[in-house]
C-alpha cells in the first residue's frame, strides 16, 4: 500500500488534528474505478480513504476537494451519505487531496446483494424506491445555504449543456485512431435538444452520475443507507439526475447493464413507479422528462465514449472501451428515439 498512502504521513497529520494516529489494517474497496478508495482503521475505527489514482489527472485533485466539499454541505441535511471524518485539500500531506469517511454499513447493488434482498423481492422492490426518493431529498438542498456556492458556474446551466459536451465528443480527435462516426444519432439528438430546451429552473444540487451503482443499500430495511461517488456533483438542474437515473435504469429498451446482481434479481419498480416515487419525495415537478433524459443519454454517451477514444489509442484496455462503447450506442441510441418521438419515459 506504500504507493498509495504514505502511512507515516497520513499518521502524523491526524495527530495534528487530535487523533491519537494509530494505523491498523489497510485494504482496497471495491468500487471506484476513477479513484483510489481503501478501507483503513485508524485509532481501532474503521474508516474509507479516498483519493486520486495512482497516476493522477490533472483535475484528479480538483475532484477529490469537490467531493470533499459535497460531504461538508450534506452535513445535517436529510440526504443519505457518508459522514465526512475529516479532509485534506493541499498536496503536501500525501502528495494528493483525500479525505476519509465513515463506512457505511450496506451493499452497492452494482457489486453485491444481501441474503435479505435475494429472499425478499419486495424488499428489493421498496429499496429501488428510496432510491428515488432520496434523490429528491438531494435536489432539494438549499445550495446555497449548505455551502455548494463554489460548484455553481455563472450562466445558464442548461444553456451551456450540448455545446460543451459537444466540444468534449470534438476533443477525441486527438486520438487519430478513433472512429467518430461511431455513435448514432449525435447531430439530430443535440438539434433537437437546442429547440426544445426547458427554461432554466432554480439552481439545485446535481450528484451528476446517479445510478443503481452508485448508491448504498441497507442491507435489510427498505431505505438507502447512502448515496456516494460525488465527482460530478455540481449546482444545476436537479432533473437531469432524474433523467440520468432515468436512461441508466435497468429496464427496456436498450438497457443498461446497471444495478449489478440486484437488478438481475428482478421484481424492481418501473421507470413510471420511479418518477411517482421521486415526485412524492419532495422532487421537483418532473416536466419535460423526456427531454431530461434525452439530455443525460447524450451526455453520459459522450463521457462514456472518452474511455474508447483512449482505448484506441492504447491509453485504456481495449476490453473496457468496447463494452463503454457498447453503453454509449444504446445511450445515444435512447436519445435518439425519444428526439424522434418513438419512445416517451413513462409511456
Amino acid at each position: 500500500m506504500a504507493d498509495l498512502v504514505d502511512l507515516g504521513a497520513l499518521a502524523e497529520w491526524l495527530r495534528g488534528r487530535g487523533m491519537r494516529g494509530e494505523i491498523g489494517e489497510v485494504r482496497p474497496l471495491a468500487g471506484g474505478t476513477q479513484n483510489v478508495v481503501l478501507r483503513i482503521e485508524i485509532d481501532g475505527r474503521p474508516l474509507v480513504l479516498r483519493r486520486p489514482p495512482v497516476h493522477p489527472r490533472p483535475s484528479s485533485n480538483r475532484t477529490i476537494a469537490r467531493e470533499i466539499t459535497v460531504l461538508r454541505g450534506l452535513a445535517g441535511t436529510d440526504v443519505p451519505h457518508p459522514r465526512l471524518v475529516a479532509g485534506c485539500e493541499e498536496p503536501d500531506v500525501l502528495g494528493v487531496v483525500f479525505y476519509l469517511m465513515e463506512l457505511v454499513d450496506g451493499v452497492n447493488p452494482g457489486e453485491e446483494t444481501s441474503p435479505e434482498q435475494r429472499a425478499d423481492p419486495a424488499l428489493r422492490h421498496a429499496q429501488a424506491l428510496d432510491v428515488a426518493r432520496s434523490l429528491a431529498r438531494l435536489g432539494a438542498v438549499d445550495p446555497v445555504a449548505e455551502g455548494f456556492g463554489s460548484l455553481q458556474k455563472p450562466g445558464s446551466f442548461l444553456g451551456r449543456q450540448v455545446p460543451q459536451w459537444l466540444r468534449q465528443l470534438e476533443g477525441y480527435r486527438e486520438f487519430p485512431e478513433w472512429e467518430p462516426g461511431g455513435l448514432p444519432d449525435v447531430g439530430p439528438v443535440a438539434e433537437w435538444l437546442e429547440a426544445n430546451r426547458p427554461a432554466d429552473a432554480p439552481p439545485g444540487v446535481l450528484h451528476g452520475d446517479y445510478h443503481l451503482n452508485n448508491v448504498m443499500l441497507a442491507r435489510a430495511e427498505p431505505r438507502v443507507a447512502a448515496l456516494v461517488d460525488f465527482e460530478m456533483t455540481t449546482v444545476g438542474d436537479p432533473l437531469l439526475d432524474l433523467g440520468w437515473l432515468m436512461v441508466s435504469w435497468p429496464e427496456e429498451p436498450e438497457a443498461m447493464d446497471v444495478g449489478g446482481p440486484f437488478a438481475r434479481l428482478g421484481g424492481l419498480p418501473t421507470r413510471t413507479e420511479m418518477v411517482a416515487a421521486y415526485a412524492a419525495g419532495g422532487g421537483r415537478e418532473p416536466v419535460h422528462l423526456d427531454w431530461y433524459t434525452a439530455l443525460a443519454g447524450f451526455k453520459l454517451g459522450i463521457v462514456l465514449e472518452g474511455t474508447n477514444a483512449r482505448a484506441s489509442a492504447g491509453q485504456a484496455p481495449r476490453e473496457t472501451g468496447d463494452v463503454l462503447h457498447g453503453h454509449a450506442v444504446r445511450l445515444l441510441t435512447v436519445a435518439g428515439r425519444i428526439a424522434r418521438g418513438d419512445w416517451s419515459v413513462t409511456g
